[in-house]
């Protein structure tokens, strides 16, 4: 005979009205049930289930229950492992109390849960930039989303990269001119990923005039965004071979991106970034080793003295160093992580935006030469930027 608690749980359950319920009070201490179970309604891509999250100790599990089974599950529990359950409803709040013998006691509360609500995602999305489900022509052609906008399964790790590069781009947008064409210089683009999802940001999402140029040493991999940028009609997006240390065709630029510029190709970029006036830099340096045959310092030997260590420190004191020079110039610099550690160790992101500051910051370059000084180094960054210090331009420094 079906017991009055029952049918109410089937009836919650099948008209949606069950917001949340949590079962306690285990009927036996030797670990077969969990201490606390709570229950929710999710939305899965299949349609409503309810979620059982099972707290342990050391951990917390899940399972999904599709709903015509969920009502059998939750009594079923309550019979068999626990003695008490506070299930809150769209109507009202209920605590049921077992007896020993399995006896329920109902009692029923105003309802605290308010009304049931209209999104239930399972691990709620993230809004990004590029949403899953709406497909860029520039991720189908790269392989990374279905015609259908769903990202395959082997290239979800790419699908987040973009999307929190465009996150970084996105915060600081404010920044670039708004009054006439941008001009987007990309150092090292390789298949360039990130050079489309700029241009689909800027040109076809916004509608910004604007003009971007890849550029990379691999003819082959320059061979194959230029067709791409053409299928796609992406016409501002032009792909050179070239080095950056070389590359003489601009006067000026908006904002420089360069992605894993091996060494101190990254200070070529930057270097080039300051001299055309970029209101915004983005870089991911790569491969730093200009500092791990010149640092030395007898304080540091417990550091300097372990070859991984010393690697790992030269290369933040390599961007600790460019980071301090640009803000000698007047631009404000954050270090971004760029993706998770887990996939790659070159994971730090550079992001520099000029602020409206003139001349060059006394103060900062004090910070910066006691910081070389101190670890003997002489960066590339600095000789590339050679006619913009204090030391040369007095006349221009500022005291703040």
């Amino acid at each position: 005979m079906t017991e009055q608690w029952q049918q109410d749980i089937t009836n919650w359950i099948d008209s949606g009205e069950l917001l949340q319920a949590t079962l306690s009070q285990p009927r036996r201490k030797d670990g077969t049930a969990s201490p606390k179970t709570v229950i929710r309604p999710i939305e899965l891509k299949n349609g409503l289930h309810y979620q059982f999250e099972y707290h342990y100790p050391t951990k917390v599990t899940h399972e999904n229950i599709a709903v015509d089974q969920a009502a059998a599950q939750v009594i079923s529990q309550l019979q068999e492992s626990y003695r008490q359950a506070l299930v809150k409803t769209t109507e009202a709040d209920v605590q049921l109390l077992f007896s020993k013998k399995g006896k329920a006691a109902i009692l029923r509360k105003p309802p605290t849960g308010g009304a049931r609500p209209t999104s239930l995602q399972h691990n709620r999305q993230k809004q990004r930039v590029l949403a899953e489900g709406k497909a860029a022509p520039f991720l189908v052609e790269l392989g990374i989303m279905t015609a259908e906008g769903l990202v395959h399964a082997k290239k979800q790790d790419k699908y987040r990269q973009i999307n929190r590069f465009l996150e970084m781009v996105t915060d600081v947008l404010a920044y670039l001119p708004k009054d006439r064409e941008l001009t987007i210089v990309d150092f090292g683009c390789g298949k360039s990923y990130l050079t489309f999802a700029l241009y689909h940001l800027l040109a076809v999402e916004q509608q910004r005039e604007i003009n971007i140029i890849g550029l990379d040493l691999k003819a082959d991999v320059i061979a194959f965004c230029s067709e791409l940028a053409e299928k796609l009609g992406y016409d501002k997006l032009k792909f050179l071979v070239g080095d950056i240390a070389e590359y003489e065709e601009l006067q000026s630029a908006d904002m420089v991106v360069t992605l894993h510029a091996c060494d101190t190709a990254t200070d070529a970029a930057l270097a080039k970034a300051v001299n055309w006036g970029a209101s915004v830099i983005m870089s991911v340096p790569c491969c730093q080793h200009e500092l791990f045959k010149q640092v030395t310092n007898d304080a540091l030997s417990p550091i300097l003295s372990q070859g991984l260590l010393k690697e790992r420190f030269a290369a933040l004191a390599t961007d600790a160093a460019r980071g301090t020079l640009l803000e000698v110039l007047g631009y404000k610099v954050q270090m971004l992580e760029f993706v998770d550690p887990e996939h790659t160790p070159k994971n730090l992101l550079i992001r520099a935006v000029r602020t409206e500051q003139q001349g060059v910051s006394a103060k900062k370059w004090e910070q910066y030469e006691q910081f070389r000084q101190f670890l003997s180094i002489s960066p590339s960054l600095e000789h590339m930027l050679a006619d913009r210090w204090p030391v040369r331009h007095e006349s221009r420094m500022e005291q703040d």
